[in-house]
């Protein structure tokens, strides 16, 4: 099944980055536009927890700001 994610990006001074419109807390970045496409896809699928196996564990993490 083929899914449609909207993008926006731009050309930084070493890397292109980006970010999903409908998930704008996924952003990564790739030394070509091809490697940024791929990665907001793997990010994508992590996300939404296509990747993640049957049995999994949930943690909570916490970090001084």
């Amino acid at each position: 099944m083929s899914h449609k994610l909207k993008v926006i990006y731009w050309k930084s001074t070493h890397f292109w980055l980006g970010k999903l419109l409908e998930y704008p807390e996924i952003m990564t970045q790739g030394e070509t536009l091809e490697e940024l496409e791929e990665n907001l896809i793997d990010a994508y699928r992590c996300i939404v927890l296509d990747d993640v196996p049957e049995h999994y564990e949930i943690k909570e993490l916490s970090y001084e700001a």
